[in-house]
């Protein structure tokens, strides 16, 4: 495949799975406004934070690996071996779900069950719908491998809208059964997803469509593990760049939830704080969810289909550097211009969010500085996600090996920070140690970048250099709207609300206007992609 039709379907991945993530956390942003008025807060705290870290946990270290070696290079391959490499996920599922299930039963703190009821029945349906999940993820793999952008929106929105639904019932109908709630929808979730791309390669597989497109499977036996005679059972090559990616996804893996991993082992917070952190936090990532994650999966692919892993930017085909440095360049300037709006936006209408969004119980306390600390974090999230779905699509199994003991340090300076920031802050601490955390591997992305395109004439870092007329206009916006929140917010009534909400509408539309003048090769990016 060409890489400019590799670009084209990529963008197209990248926009339908932003859209996709818009209807995720717009429908989870309804939904915890709902059972705000339902459910107590310690239930909606074990939910968020602890079910769902166990379940992400178990996913996360069953695939992540998985997915990031057999992504990289073509897809014209053996994928009878490398689905048989995917389906060791399972048994890896197994192992992770019963193994931190016995952790969360027994070594944890158990809730009250007077105010969360039947959080052993929740462990259990968490952990099994972690291992159901990846009883698809061949199909998955394979449906991404090739850009099948139609199949994964359809099912992930077909499991969201059933769980919600699902969620919905039960919350008016029954709100006594506790956990039961979210046990039931977890299991649907994930049963609709799995069955949706089950259903759709017993369609595909053997159809017209398939042999048009010269598809390199032909029947669904061949997604099954199959023994291949007088050859080994599975890439070896995929098998030990898998076991780098594990190493690595581990201490990813504590990176990202590490705040997640504090608050559940050492308790510094109680089960209603975690739930009023995790309301917040939803709402502060809920850009950085839809559209910082779908630009980091979709353009991984990108990558690492354009350009071949382990090689430098002489051994490349020179029309395919080009082509990704000016990707990589515009991606940079796009993701930091919406986190610098974010920030600067973020700051003076954080309060009026939460106030409006679940009353005093969030825009009281520390509710509001939790926000603005996000929305310096979602700048940091921004550049992290392209410098490093770049460096992560380039680097050999060597550099990989190397930068897991990068990571390794990472991960117990990260837990340290944390836990003595959380001491003295609270649950900002959180925030401003995942920005620690954050800068730290944007600056070895950084590196990374900066020491592969050196001998070429390419520069895509310049991406991370905004306008200086434009950083002139962010500035006078906060200056503008910060001073606007202490005139016309929070607690003057809806009129001076609304000036509020007038003042921040005319600074951002200056700023957007300036965007459109000043980054004109990013616009027309954006218009063609």
């Amino acid at each position: 495949m060409a890489a400019q039709d590799v670009l084209s379907q990529t963008t197209r991945l990248a926009s339908s799975s932003a859209l996709l993530q818009v209807l995720f956390r717009l429908v989870t942003f309804g939904l915890n406004a709902f059972t705000l008025r339902y459910l107590s807060r310690e239930l909606i705290g074990v939910v968020n934070v602890r079910l769902t870290l166990l379940y992400s946990t178990v996913v996360f270290l069953a695939r992540e690996a998985f997915r990031r070696a057999c992504l990289s290079g073509s897809t014209k391959r053996n994928w009878t071996k490398t689905t048989n490499l995917l389906w060791l996920t399972v048994p890896l599922g197994v192992f992770w779900s019963i193994f931190l299930g016995l952790v969360w039963l027994h070594l944890l703190e158990v809730p009250d069950p007077s105010v969360v009821p039947h959080y052993q029945a929740g462990v259990v349906a968490f952990g099994l719908s972690a291992i159901i999940e990846l009883l698809g993820e061949p199909f998955w793999v394979l449906a991404q491998a090739h850009l099948f952008v139609r199949l994964k929106v359809i099912a992930e929105s077909l499991s969201v809208v059933s769980k919600c639904i699902l969620t919905v019932i039960l919350v008016v109908l029954y709100p006594q059964w506790g956990l039961y709630i979210f046990s039931l929808s977890q299991l649907l979730y994930v049963s609709v997803l799995v069955m949706s791309y089950v259903v759709y390669f017993v369609m595909f597989l053997g159809s017209p469509e398939a042999t048009k497109k010269s598809f390199p499977v032909a029947r669904m036996k061949a997604l099954l593990p199959n023994l291949v005679e007088d050859e080994t059972f599975v890439n070896w090559k995929e098998a030990r760049l898998t076991w780098s990616f594990f190493k690595q996804s581990f201490l990813k893996q504590i990176l990202t939830e590490g705040e997640r991993y504090v608050m559940t082992f050492l308790n510094v917070l109680n089960f209603g704080d975690q739930g009023v952190y995790d309301i917040v936090n939803n709402l502060g990532s809920l850009v950085a969810r839809f559209i910082f994650l779908p630009i980091e999966e979709s353009f991984y692919v990108f990558f690492a289909k354009v350009l071949e892993r382990g090689k430098n930017v002489k051994d490349q085909k020179q029309d395919d550097v080009a082509m990704a440095a000016n990707v990589l360049e515009l991606l940079l300037k796009l993701v930091l211009l919406i986190g610098l709006t974010i920030t600067i936006f973020g700051y003076a209408y954080s309060q009026l969010a939460l106030d409006i969004y679940g009353g005093s119980m969030l825009s009281s306390g520390t509710g509001p500085d939790l926000l603005r600390c996000y929305s310096l974090y979602v700048l940091f999230l921004a550049i992290n996600g392209v410098t490093e779905c770049f460096t992560f699509a380039l680097m050999c199994k060597e550099e990989v090996d190397r930068y897991n003991f990068v990571m390794l340090a990472l991960s117990f300076t990260f837990l340290c920070i944390s836990y003595f920031l959380t001491h003295w802050y609270g649950s900002v601490g959180f925030i401003l140690a995942n920005c620690f955390n954050m800068g730290i591997r944007i600056a070895h992305s950084i590196h990374y970048i900066y020491d592969y395109f050196k001998d070429s004439t390419y520069r895509p870092l310049t991406g991370l250099l905004p306008s200086p007329f434009l950083v002139l206009v962010y500035i006078i916006s906060g200056v503008i709207t910060g001073f606007s929140e202490v005139f016309f917010c929070c607690d003057k009534g809806w009129v001076a609300r609304l000036i509020h909400i007038s003042v921040g509408a005319l600074c951002f539309a200056a700023t957007i206007v300036t965007m459109f003048c000043t980054e004109t090769k990013l616009m027309h990016f954006i218009r063609s992609q």
